[in-house]
């Protein structure tokens, strides 16, 4: 079982510790081999004004410090085919982001880097259609991609996940993952910003279990409130090790 967790972007080297600190704590006790997960640019945010972190230089010489202070494996996501190449000297897991998981140079980018290729389903298409994503990554010489629910739109400003997506993209690759925090988010609902009903991430993460997933994705935070990106949507970072330890 695979999981992957870290604050939802880079805030600063402080917070990274205090994470990565903690997800090597689990890892010790659970036995588990958790990702450390985070952005190094919010390209997507609602406003222009949002906080999108440091960029991709002093983005990835952050992620490289949790590494070699740490020990601990690496996940990010890329928003343009170009920044594929630099980030797969650096990372394990490169992910696509729901809304370009249909952008083929996006996906063959990251498959080229021979680096586990994570792909989000979009949240306007079925499990079934992720097919065609994990074939472009599989032709373009991806040896391992992941497939990762987060909800679909329904209606605005509102997700619904479709559990069946789970068993269904399955058939198509053996790791499904659940994003267990972005699929409670109320994009864009908050003024600006996207809301959320983190009470709920627990519940997704084990109905997803129930389903057959076989990776758990969670954005996490030592004060959630506080978090410059996805704040009400992150699990507080001392909730981790217990909610695992009940998917365990």
């Amino acid at each position: 079982m695979k999981f992957i967790a870290g604050p939802c972007v880079i805030e600063s080297a402080e917070l990274l510790d205090v994470v990565a600190e903690r997800l090597v704590s689990v890892n010790r006790t659970l036995g588990t081999d958790i990702i450390f997960k985070a952005s190094f640019d919010k390209a997507n945010r609602t406003s222009i004004a949002s906080f999108r972190g440091p960029g991709l230089e002093k983005g990835l010489q952050m992620l490289a410090d949790v590494r070699a202070k740490w020990g601990l494996k690496l996940l990010t996501d890329i928003h343009e085919a170009w920044q594929a190449a630099p980030v797969g000297e650096v990372v394990d897991v490169i992910q696509i982001p729901a809304f370009l998981c249909r952008q083929t140079d996006l996906v063959v980018a990251a498959a080229k880097t021979g680096k586990v290729v994570n792909i989000k389903k979009a949240q306007f298409l079925s499990g079934p259609d992720m097919q065609y994503p994990y074939e472009k990554a599989r032709e373009a010489g991806a040896a391992d991609i992941w497939l990762t629910e987060r909800g679909n739109s329904f209606g605005y400003n509102n997700l619904v996940v479709d559990f069946r997506n789970i068993p269904d993209m399955l058939k198509i690759t053996p790791t499904v993952v659940m994003d267990c925090t972005h699929s409670v988010q109320r994009p864009g609902a908050a003024g600006g910003k996207t809301g959320g009903n983190r009470e709920f991430v627990p519940a997704m993460a084990r109905a997803a279990r129930a389903f057959g997933a076989n990776g758990f994705f969670f954005e996490v935070h030592p004060d959630p409130d506080k978090g410059l990106s996805d704040a009400a949507n992150m699990l507080p970072l001392d909730e981790l090790e217990a909610l695992i330890k009940s998917l365990l």
